[in-house]
């Protein structure tokens, strides 16, 4: 019967040790003597076991700074061995996140591929950004160049280049002069003596993306003025590109004097033409022309008779003429051929109006036939400089073949649907 109770004692003692519940205070006196040894063994188990389970704990958290446990506690020797490799793996990681990749984990299974395979990885995407870096910083030399470059030449360009603050009105970039932090409003000496509309430029303000106009200076000169709206060095900024353009005018005076125009449409003949175009190439300017050429006139003449063929070039040069400037050259080089000229590079420009005119133009219809015209621009620049006016003709007519094949093709697709 004492031995039973002895029994139960220290089975209900173990079982609590083992299952972590609330252990009452043994007490081993309460044994019979055969069982007290037994009783004082259990009672080590106890302290043995709560420090695993308390160390355990700790080390489940993260906390490597817990302390050891004594070393008579054998239960603990697996998991020191393990918060040793931890603080050790901690201080590699340490070093790797310093650019140590020579760390190397041998100790800890697969965790020591994923993490040898984490360090292989991070060095050679640091050596990738390295190369990156490098090929950057000299990316940003070779800019930097081009951009002094670029700079350097503006200054040397005969058109002024100005950058007005959208919000301050204050002109933060002019390539005449050499910058030095945000310009002063009244410009150099040269700008306010050449330039005397300079207050019209920085109060300039419009909605428009893109706008060319022309002022006038002083002793008869007259300037043309390319603005539109753009981001400058963080800044929202209207630029203003303005070029000097009276030997231009005074040269289109001279022509127009001699009243060379069309007897049917009132606008520049050829003979015009030609003569502009020769003092355009000889003096090397800048322009952009559109060779534009009547679909369908021969069929009307032939059909409708030579009065409808006649109404229908008026029709054409009527529209064509409301939508340039009058300084602009508008010139019939033929039956149902005609150009038009801008000064500058304006193809953009130029395409982009002649298609609001075209869809203009064919929504009209006149009489019975439907109205209707092909085009080609070219801009010429420097390496139109040894041609002629008839390879320039050619080119463009090479455009407007091109710009005619497409029509035809999109109207046939549209046929068959």
């Amino acid at each position: 019967m004492e031995t039973n109770k002895n029994c139960e004692l220290l089975f209900e003692y173990l079982r609590g040790i083992l299952y972590d519940s609330w252990i009452e205070h043994f007490e081993v006196d309460a044994l019979s003597e055969p069982y007290k040894d037994l009783g004082r063994g259990l009672q080590y188990l106890e302290t043995a076991v709560r420090e695993l389970v308390s160390y355990s704990a700790e080390l489940s958290k993260g906390n490597l700074s817990v302390e050891f446990p004594e070393e008579y506690n054998f239960l603990c020797e697996n998991l020191k061995n393990l918060h040793a490799n931890l603080n050790h793996l901690t201080w590699q990681a340490q070093q790797v996140a310093k650019g140590d990749y020579s760390q190397h984990v041998a100790y800890l299974g697969e965790f020591s591929v994923a993490f040898n395979e984490m360090t292989r990885q991070l060095k050679e995407r640091e050596a990738k950004l390295q190369e990156e870096a490098v090929k950057a910083e000299r990316r940003a030399e070779m800019i930097e160049g081009y951009n002094e470059l670029l700079v350097e030449m503006l200054s040397k360009r005969k058109e002024w280049l100005l950058v007005v603050d959208k919000d301050s009105r204050e002109i933060i970039y002019c390539n005449k002069k050499k910058q030095v932090g945000i310009m002063d409003k009244s410009f150099c000496e040269t700008c306010k003596r050449r330039l005397s509309f300079q207050t019209e430029l920085l109060k300039w303000d419009s909605n428009e993306q893109y706008k060319v106009w022309e002022m006038e200076g002083e002793l008869d000169t007259a300037y043309r003025v390319t603005s539109f709206q753009m981001e400058w060095k963080e800044h929202s900024s209207y630029v203003h590109v303005v070029v000097d353009i009276t030997d231009e005018k005074r040269n289109v005076r001279n022509l127009t004097s001699k009243e060379n125009r069309d007897p049917l449409t009132g606008i520049k003949n050829r003979s015009f033409f030609e003569e502009y175009m020769e003092i355009v190439l000889c003096e090397e300017l800048e322009a952009t022309l559109c060779y534009l050429k009547l679909d369908g006139l021969e069929e009307v003449n032939e059909v409708l008779g030579h009065q409808a063929g006649d109404d229908y070039i008026q029709n054409v040069v009527e529209i064509v003429r409301k939508n340039f400037r009058g300084g602009d050259t508008f010139a019939r080089i033929g039956g149902d051929e005609f150009c038009v000229v801008l000064t500058g590079n304006m193809a953009e420009l130029m395409n982009r109006k002649l298609a609001e005119i075209l869809r203009e133009f064919e929504e009209e219809f006149y009489g019975k036939y439907q109205c209707s015209f092909s085009y080609g621009i070219v801009e010429i620049n420097e390496r139109y400089n040894e041609i002629s006016l008839d390879e320039i003709l050619k080119d463009a007519k090479e455009v407007l073949n091109a710009y005619r094949d497409r029509k035809v093709e999109k109207h046939s697709i549209s046929e068959k649907r």
